[in-house]
């Protein structure tokens, strides 16, 4: 079920890289007219301000990053051009097999989903995504993915497997960017006693998530403490979270 080091040279370049709103809402009056960025640009502001982007930013950039190595790649999707939309990239290896690709959620690696391939297995996976095991299911319209997190708690997310044309998923994008909800969010993939778990600021609260359970962190006793709480954890530039964070806390 695991990519080879071909695909996952490219992936490892996101490894650390947050997926949120916060960059949305900095970058929303900078933009002009068309709010989502080149891939220059968020390669530019990665090396300057430390910043990711939301889950089209991420799949934009990581096909990008695929074909510049000479992998074929192109983007999936669900909900587009919705408020719900969420995006991802499926990558194909030497062989021909298709990995699907998922930094929008935040996943540790690439994961097979050609059902036929004989490394393919519905059981249970750990070591794919922070605090959960993820089980595939393959349906005739995309591919059903169970997570199983500590406790017994099961979601469920399905996605289409079908390519997203170039310019319709520039289109879903940029409907994206003009979405900035109305509390900030920010999730990251961090290093937690020997695993990767998932740190998430949403909606004035954070919390960890790894294979041990949930932890609820105690709430930042300050608007600078929040500021600060994230920078640690995501590396952005302080000045940045602080617009972002304010934007946010003005909608309140």
């Amino acid at each position: 079920m695991q990519a080879g080091e071909h695909l996952l040279n490219v992936w490892r370049r996101f490894d650390g890289l947050p997926m949120d709103n916060l960059v949305k809402a900095w970058n929303y009056e900078r933009a002009g007219l068309k709010k989502q960025r080149s891939v220059e640009q968020m390669r530019e502001h990665r090396e300057a301000h430390g910043l990711g982007g939301n889950c089209f930013d991420l799949a934009l950039w990581l096909m990008a990053e695929f074909r510049e190595a000479g992998i074929e790649a192109y983007a999936v999707g669900s909900g587009l051009s919705t408020e719900g939309a969420h995006a991802a990239v499926l990558a194909l290896d030497e062989k021909g097999r298709r990995f699907l690709c998922d930094l929008g959620d935040q996943w540790i690696q690439p994961i097979l989903v050609d059902s036929q391939d004989p490394a393919f297995s519905d059981s249970p996976h750990a070591g794919f995504f922070p605090g959960a095991d993820v089980q595939l299911s393959a349906e005739p319209d995309g591919m059903t993915i169970i997570y199983q997190r500590p406790g017994g708690k099961l979601s469920v997310q399905k996605y289409s497997l079908d390519p997203v044309g170039e310019e319709a998923f520039w289109q879903a994008a940029e409907y994206s960017q003009h979405q900035l909800g109305k509390t900030p969010l920010i999730e990251v993939r961090v290093p937690f006693e020997g695993e990767v778990a998932h740190w998430e600021f949403g909606d004035w609260q954070s919390e960890l998530s790894t294979s041990k359970g949930l932890f609820e962190e105690e709430p930042a006793p300050s608007f600078d403490a929040w500021v600060e709480r994230i920078h640690e954890r995501s590396g952005y530039d302080r000045d940045i979270i602080e617009e972002a964070l304010a934007f946010y806390k003005s909608m309140d």
